[in-house]
């Protein structure tokens, strides 16, 4: 094919394949014009069926040849056999309607392969090719492939962002729909300090940029974190490329079913020469026919049934914000009815949540907030971190500094000196640990929210135990009309396997539809567990971040990775990858992969009911090649317009 692509862009650029087409179909008429107007000498028609054949048969003959060098016989040479033999017969007409036709439907179908490849390949147009970067106090403009890991570069309003990185200066909305195909700009802000930064896919996303999405109405500094060669854009490029060597099954069989068909045919052709040796009729009218049936049983519509609707449904997915590794993910996704869902970051928000402040004293609950909030700022816990920022916005308070002595008490909670006493926030441990008695309605109202998957924290001042905190990592908002969505489209179970406690499952479950939660698992549980629904389902589908589920989604049938904009592994591993972190794109994925078995098998439908249909009539001499060319190779044309509806799905 890299020698077709080479002689296809030597001419007219990348169309063309579609002009020579084209000028087959012009030198066709003209030909057939001269032939039946006796005005015209007769060399002039046999001048334009020449012409005719040269430009239907150029790049059929390259193909052709290229496949015969390596020991293949295919469909280009049942072609090219097809017109050599019309011409010797003296139907030079019907030969260069064939290539007329033929090169059409081949021209159309790269078409379709190129129009659906420049839909994923636009990405890399977004990613703007030069950088403007901060060195020693000036701005310069530089080429992107001179940016290096810690350079900062300035992202102005309104311009594509150049390097995948961390904001470290100034905040923003930016509209990140070329990578995840979400339609609502997002907002990113700063990082407080970015000298000692975790992992990329550490960073929490609101701090990321990826190349290629838009800035909004704010300049930015972004420290450089990846090299254009590593951007998420350029290695989604690459595997969308790798993408069309992952066949599959119906592309695997019928490649197979072309092995032995093409043989079988030029046996069938051959032996078809030969009939005047037994019926009545002279050569001529054996080699007609024998020609006729050879036009007949070309399986050029069977050959690209399937690969042209895969690729336009790979394209559609891309221009979502879906990638989609290779037609064997699509076509599996499309017959799932189970999917085993991680918990924490797929189902939920991923993060703890303030939920409740419950005061069990005299003290007043914005009082007791106030003592929360100068408390568990100025501790590390992520824990603490969450109840310290959500308190700030949900009751209006500014952080005083007015707590000390913090320090954390492993697996029990924190110490603190608030208002000149001690205070302990934490588990039933610590309580038991510093003395303090815990009275029965406390531990009736601990229980209570446990049962609701909470996570509870005891508040003791001054020896005495004043009020409640819980946090919890709430569902997402979207969860449950997707999973509802899930259940209309028949996705029969749905399963939630977490490795919190089973009443956190059971709590978010009853919250979002879920029927069945298996809680407490570790990795290799989750792995145990899956191998139990395959057993019972056949297949299965595993959503997760594609981080700590990689041994579970590893054995899934189709894995699915959350969010994976930045996330290496999840990329590396996941057969679909959420660019976003919205999974309110499984309906449309799972929709997308039906509809495109159902095109493939309508494909296949016609392209073999047209062949099982002409290959009879024109063995009995019932129809002429002119008729067998136009029916044949109008099936073509109608597979590849067929898959192409598929770029429109919604």
């Amino acid at each position: 094919m890299k020698n077709h692509q080479h002689a296809t862009n030597s001419f007219f650029g990348k169309k063309t394949e579609l002009y020579f087409a084209v000028l087959c179909g012009v030198f066709l008429c003209f030909g057939f014009i001269a032939e039946h107007i006796s005005s015209f000498p007769s060399w002039q028609n046999s001048v334009a069926y020449l012409i005719s054949y040269f430009f239907g048969g150029y790049f059929i003959f390259i193909e052709a040849s290229q496949k015969i060098i390596k020991g293949g016989f295919d469909i280009d040479f049942l072609m090219i056999a097809a017109a050599i033999g019309a011409a010797y017969i003296g139907s030079w007409a019907e030969g260069a309607l064939l290539l007329f036709l033929f090169s059409l439907g081949h021209a159309l179908e790269h078409y379709a392969m190129n129009k659906a490849k420049k839909s994923i390949e636009a990405l890399s147009d977004l990613s703007p090719k030069t950088a403007l970067i901060k060195r020693n106090g000036k701005l310069e403009n530089i080429p992107i492939e001179a940016l290096r890991i810690n350079d900062i570069i300035v992202i102005k309003p309104n311009t594509k962002i150049a390097a995948d990185g961390v904001i470290i200066n100034g905040s923003s909305s930016i509209n990140q729909a070329p990578i995840t195909g979400e339609s609502i700009p997002v907002d990113k802000t700063c990082v407080t300090d970015y000298t000692n930064l975790p992992e990329f896919k550490d960073i929490e996303s609101q701090h990321l940029v990826f190349t290629g999405t838009i800035n909004g109405d704010n300049s930015l500094d972004v420290l450089v974190l990846k090299l254009s060669k590593d951007s998420t854009v350029s290695r989604l490029i690459k595997m969308v490329s790798e993408v069309e060597t992952q066949k599959s099954p119906t592309q695997r069989l019928t490649k197979k079913f072309e092995k032995w068909y093409v043989p079988t045919v030029i046996v069938l052709v051959l032996t078809l020469c030969f009939a005047y040796l037994i019926i009545d009729e002279n050569f001529n009218t054996s080699l007609y026919r024998a020609i006729t049936v050879l036009v007949a049983a070309s399986p050029c519509a069977l050959a690209i049934s399937t690969p042209s609707a895969v690729l336009s449904a790979i394209a559609r997915g891309a221009q979502n914000g879906v990638l989609i590794k290779g037609g064997k993910a699509l076509e599996n996704l499309g017959e799932i009815s189970t999917i085993a869902f991680d918990k924490t970051g797929t189902l939920t928000e991923g993060k703890p949540k303030l939920t409740n402040i419950i005061t069990l004293h005299t003290i007043e609950e914005k009082e007791l907030a106030k003592l929360l909030l100068e408390v568990e700022s100025l501790s590390n816990h992520p824990l603490a971190k969450a109840i310290a920022k959500d308190i700030a916005i949900k009751y209006s308070l500014k952080f005083q500094n007015t707590a000390k002595n913090v320090y954390a008490i492993q697996g029990k909670g924190i110490h603190a000196i608030y208002n000149s006493q001690k205070v302990f926030i934490g588990n039933v441990k610590l309580m038991e640990t510093e003395g303090i008695t815990l009275k029965t309605d406390v531990i009736s109202k601990m229980n209570t929210l446990l049962e609701h998957g909470q996570t509870v924290m005891i508040i003791a001042y001054n020896n005495e135990i004043i009020g409640l905190v819980s946090v919890m990592d709430l569902p997402r908002k979207t969860a449950k009309a997707t999973l509802e969505k899930l259940k209309q489209i028949g996705i029969k179970h749905m399963i939630m396997l977490t490795g919190d406690h089973q009443n956190v499952g059971n709590a978010i479950a009853k919250q979002i539809g879920i029927t069945e939660v298996k809680g407490n698992l570790l990795p290799e549980d989750k792995v145990a567990a899956l191998k139990e629904l395959i057993k019972r389902d056949k297949k299965i589908a595993m959503v997760g971040d594609g981080v700590n589920d990689a041994p579970a989604m590893a054995i899934s049938t189709v894995s699915i990775a959350m969010g994976a904009a930045g996330s290496d592994v999840a990329l590396e591993t996941a057969d679909v990858a959420l660019m976003s972190d919205k999974i309110e794109s499984l309906p449309f994925i799972i929709g997308l992969s039906r509809a495109s078995k159902r095109i493939i098998k309508q494909n296949i439908f016609i392209s073999l009911g047209v062949v099982s249909v002409l290959v009879p009539i024109t063995i009995l001499g019932l129809t002429n090649i002119g008729l067998a060319v136009v029916f044949h190779e109008g099936s073509t044309l109608v597979v590849v317009v067929n898959a192409l509806r598929l770029l429109r799905y919604k």
